[in-house]
Order: C-alpha cells, then sequence, then structure tokens
C-alpha cells in the first residue's frame, strides 16, 4: 500500500497547528469565510431600505429583493463551508484511510468549482442591479462594499478549486505508481520449485546411488 495519498502520510500523524496555519487553503478559506461574513451582514444591516411613497423595506439593488435574498443565501452557506472545511482541513493528517481522503478532496473539488460559479452570478447580479438603481436612499458604500467582496470571493473560491483539483490529481498520481498488479510482480519473495531442473527434459536424476551393473549386498529383511 502506497506510504501517502493526496498530500500527506497515511500513517496518521499529530496535528500540526503551525504548518496547518501556513498551509495557502487555510489561509484561502479564512479569507472566504471574511468576505462572505461582509456581504452578508452588509446587506442585512444595510441592504433594505425604505422608500418615500412606500412603508416596506426593499433591497438596495434596484429594490429587487431576489438579489439580496440571493447573496445573503450564497454568503450564509459559503460560512458554514468554510468552517466546516476548515475542520476537514485540520483532521486530514489524521485520516488513514485513503478512500475518506479522496471523498473529503472530491467534495472541496465539487463544492469550490460550485460556489466559484455562484459566486459569480451573485456578482454579475448585483452589479447590473445597482447599475439600474435610481434611488436616492441608498446606503452606495454599503452597495460597493458587497459588489466588491461578492468579486473577491470569486478569486479566493477559485484558488480553492485550483489547490482542490491538485490535492485530487496528486492522490491519482501516488495511487498509479505506488500500486502493483501481484500477478505481474516479478519480486516474489517464493522460492523457486525444488522439483525444476535446468536440463532440457526436466529429468531428475533417480535418487538411488547404485545402478544395475553394480548392485549393492543383499540384505535380508529383519522379522
Amino acid at each position: 500500500m502506497q506510504s501517502s495519498a493526496y498530500g500527506a502520510s497515511l500513517a496518521g500523524g499529530a496535528f500540526d497547528l503551525e504548518n496547518f496555519v501556513k498551509q495557502p487553503q487555510t489561509i484561502l478559506r479564512c479569507l472566504s469565510w471574511l468576505f462572505s461574513i461582509v456581504v452578508f451582514a452588509t446587506i442585512t444591516a444595510e441592504g433594505y431600505i425604505n422608500s418615500k411613497s412606500e412603508s416596506e423595506a426593499k433591497c438596495m439593488f434596484n429594490e429587487n429583493d431576489s438579489a439580496c435574498n440571493y447573496a445573503v443565501g450564497i454568503g450564509i452557506l459559503a460560512f458554514l463551508a468554510c468552517v466546516v472545511f476548515l475542520m476537514l482541513d485540520a483532521y486530514f493528517p489524521q485520516i488513514s484511510n485513503a478512500k475518506e481522503r479522496k471523498f473529503i478532496v472530491l467534495g472541496d473539488f465539487i463544492f469550490s468549482a460550485a460556489w466559484t460559479f455562484l459566486w459569480f452570478i451573485c456578482f454579475c447580479v448585483l452589479a447590473n442591479q445597482w447599475s439600474k438603481t435610481t434611488s436616492d436612499v441608498v446606503f452606495s458604500d454599503a452597495a460597493r462594499a458587497v459588489i466588491s467582496f461578492s468579486f473577491f470571493s470569486i478569486v479566493t473560491w477559485a484558488l480553492l478549486l485550483y489547490f482542490a483539483y491538485g490535492r485530487y490529481r496528486q492522490g491519482v498520481t501516488e495511487f498509479d505508481q505506488d500500486y502493483r498488479d501481484p500477478a505481474n510482480d516479478q519480486t516474489t519473495p517464493y522460492p523457486p520449485a525444488p522439483y525444476a531442473s535446468s536440463g532440457p527434459t526436466g529429468y531428475q536424476q533417480s535418487p538411488f546411488s547404485h545402478n544395475q551393473d553394480q548392485p549393492g549386498e543383499y540384505q535380508p529383511p529383519s522379522y
């Protein structure tokens, strides 16, 4: 069995806080976690305004509540996902089962790809709705912050996708290089058969030391 899988030893190492903090994935997850907080917290606190004609609060992005709800939902889910994956990254070196590691890395890859795409949609929607906003009662700084950090989230999640793909490819390469089919393994520990002969016919010499021309001395049977 291979000694490592998906970038870490299979023996199940102890948690190293210093190396964990310095990992690019850890830094990117912390940034993604922070950006998601800025997005959904800003919209929740300052994203809804009361117009002069209506008493009900509307989304500051062209009074489109769907845009605000979408950004808040994406941000909250990204926030929770960053916490979960940070915990999995911390526990990852202690996992000695290669299949469990594969599922974690594959889940990280799929989720990062999905959220890169969803943040891109969020950025496009918010930027489009902001360009159509005509209301005077708008917190422009808050709206620009939400749009900016939505764009920053695209970058961080795209980098997380890149690192997740690298870990997955590394695991596949390690499996291909280290796995050896026993049927094709030429370094078998078993010795050759004792009856094997180097002669052309494979005939084994008779174990009797006397031939027919010189018979041995007769020994009567003892009763």
